[in-house]
């Protein structure tokens, strides 16, 4: 049996919740529909004519990709265009494109943290923080019969996380009274008859990025008809994410030495170097895309260098009179992701015995050539 383009989409928004994503980025479904069962999953850095054709070979009918297909409003699509043409491909193919881009960068287990690993970065905290989570504290009015179902469910859906504890929950018995009316089917009680019921009150905290998740698991575990429950805003502020990754190198090494380990760990022919090769490196940064701007805050953090893409040349300047070194391995590094991706969701689909593939581009979308 295949998957549905929302359960698939749904596994996606665990590992990289939209909220995350920064204001400015264009994250989510961009073309198609999720709407129907998805035959195949083809996870992609770029979406290009090339990488369409992969799909198509492959009986994709939805494509995961990091870079937007659509980024700026349009006012039109012209199929006599590049882009145009692109798009046209996709529907008439009945491609579906979802993008996860600055929302996969911030997540735990994420791009970024798939980066720091490859570079041997141990404990990495993010460079620099962009989202803080909301908090909200749920309350919900249980029968004392259903009381550990509904409150296993809310804690295994997500909900009780204060730091590092898990499972917190507050539980208070009582009695709840109600009266059911003409055509109520109530689980405790009959029409016209006040109703006084033994009770738990449950009180735990939800984190925004779970919060759909644990609504719907406490109503489906509910015997009730209308579930009493309520949803407050805290002031109360939940976890940090942010942008990058830095940390102390698991071994002290030498900036040239380090540049060997980035090659062979992203992937990549070859990088662009700021800095003496034998300046000591005990702590390294990086961060995925263009993250040049953010130099500085790799510096307050402690860092001896900065492992990011597209680095200009005054940027460049500025840093290495600030004193930190920099390897720039390219945009294009950020290719990590696609067998990273592939291999969550593949996994996350055979626990379901989903007959639906997932494939890692086995295509090259770096633009350059270093000659």
């Amino acid at each position: 049996m295949f998957a549905k383009g929302q359960t698939v989409i749904g596994y996606m928004e665990q590992l990289a919740p939209k909220h995350l994503a920064e204001e400015w980025d264009n994250v989510g479904l961009q073309l198609g529909s999720l709407q129907k069962e998805i035959t195949g999953v083809l996870v992609a850095l770029d979406v290009n004519d090339d990488v369409v054709e992969e799909a198509i070979a492959h009986s994709c009918n939805l494509i995961i990709a990091h870079h937007a297909i659509i980024f700026k409003p349009i006012k039109g699509i012209l199929t006599d265009t590049p882009a145009g043409r692109l798009y046209e491909k996709l529907i008439k193919n009945d491609i579906a494109v979802y993008i996860s881009h600055t929302n996969l960068d911030v997540a735990e287990g994420g791009m970024n943290d798939w980066m720091a690993e490859a570079l041997g970065i141990e404990n990495g905290g993010p460079i620099k923080d962009i989202h803080t989570e909301q908090l909200s504290k749920l309350v919900v009015f249980v029968p004392k019969d259903h009381h550990q179902k509904v409150l296993d469910a809310i804690l295994n859906a997500g909900a009780g996380w204060i730091g590092n504890y898990s499972h917190c929950s507050f539980n208070i018995e009582g009695y709840g009274t109600f009266l059911p009316h003409e055509g109520t089917d109530p689980y405790i009680g009959k029409q016209g008859k006040l109703e006084r019921a033994e009770e738990v009150r449950i009180e735990t905290i939800v984190p925004q990025g779970v919060r759909g998740k644990v609504v719907q698991a406490m109503l489906k575990a509910h015997p009730y008809e209308e579930v009493a429950y309520d949803l407050y805003s805290m002031d109360l502020k939940g976890r940090s994410f942010g942008l990058g990754r830095v940390g102390k190198l698991k071994e002290p090494t030498t900036l040239g030495e380090f540049v060997k380990v980035v090659k062979s760990g992203l992937d990549v022919d070859s990088v662009r170097v700021v800095g003496d090769l034998d300046r000591p490196i005990r702590k390294a940064a990086v961060m995925g895309g263009s993250g040049a701007k953010y130099y500085s805050s790799a510096i307050f953090k402690g860092a001896d260098v900065l492992v990011t893409g597209d680095i200009d040349y005054h940027t460049a300047q500025d840093a290495h009179l600030a004193g930190i070194a920099l390897i720039d391995p390219g945009h294009n590094a950020e290719k990590i992701m696609k067998e990273k991706v592939a291999g969550y969701l593949a996994g996350k689909l055979k626990d379901q015995k989903s007959s639906t593939a997932v494939y890692a581009s086995r295509l090259k979308t770096e633009p350059f050539s270093f000659l």
